[in-house]
């Protein structure tokens, strides 16, 4: 990387290259969606010969593997996987996060519930001390679209359809902000029931294992 870079993303390539150390020979790996996570794809292409295979939980991160001669695999043919890299919009020491700024947090999701140990690289702007400063994205049938912006409303939240997007499996986000995240494994719950809502971005029940969060310097890593 140039000496041009922004230093957020040297950040970023710093907690990627970092989070190689938890890959082992043999394993099929979960691997998110995002700038950071793309990082990490491409660091993986050193060691791509050490691993078996890759799940990926969107479209564009399965292309991505794919370009750099990393074989992909369903999770259905998968399993249990060992091991889960992904990125995330905001984080806290504790592990909780916020996910889904590209749209693919459902099967992001999916894949971390499905892995043994979740690892979360960051650069430092990621780390808040409480969630919900970057708006909640909410994964939503459309024609629930009216019914589930209205009891966002009635949570306290500000919530605002994404303009010209649909997910990977077909359904609009709601972005939603001003709702209070105090208690995030609440929150996930409450939202999840709501009628229409495939699932939310609070990755609470799911959350990270471990944090790499990348430094001026260096990494710190946060076990949790």
């Amino acid at each position: 990387m140039g000496m041009e870079a922004p230093q957020q993303d040297i950040q970023k390539e710093m907690a990627a290259e970092a989070a190689l150390d938890f890959v082992s020979a043999g394993d099929v790996i979960g691997i998110g969606t995002g700038s950071t996570t793309n990082f990490f794809i491409d660091s993986l292409v050193k060691i791509k010969s050490k691993i078996d295979a890759a799940v990926a939980s969107s479209e564009v991160s399965a292309e991505r593997l794919r370009a750099v001669g990393i074989r992909v695999i369903d999770l259905n043919h998968a399993g249990e996987l060992p091991l889960y890299v992904d990125s995330a919009d905001e984080a806290t020491s504790n592990g909780y996060l916020i996910k889904g700024g590209g749209g693919a947090l459902t099967r992001e999701k999916i894949v971390a519930s499905a892995c043994g140990k979740f690892v979360c690289i960051i650069d430092t702007s990621k780390l808040c001390g409480i969630l919900g400063s970057f708006p909640l994205p909410i994964e939503v049938i459309p024609m629930a679209q009216g019914l589930v912006s209205r009891r966002l409303v009635q949570m306290g939240g500000t919530p605002v359809v994404r303009e010209r997007f649909q997910t990977d499996n077909g359904n609009i986000v709601i972005d939603v902000r001003n709702l209070d995240l105090t208690d995030p494994l609440r929150v996930e719950q409450e939202l999840n029931c709501v009628a229409g809502v495939v699932e939310n971005g609070i990755f609470g029940r799911q959350s990270a294992d471990v944090l790499l969060v990348g430094g001026d310097n260096d990494v710190r890593q946060l076990n949790l």
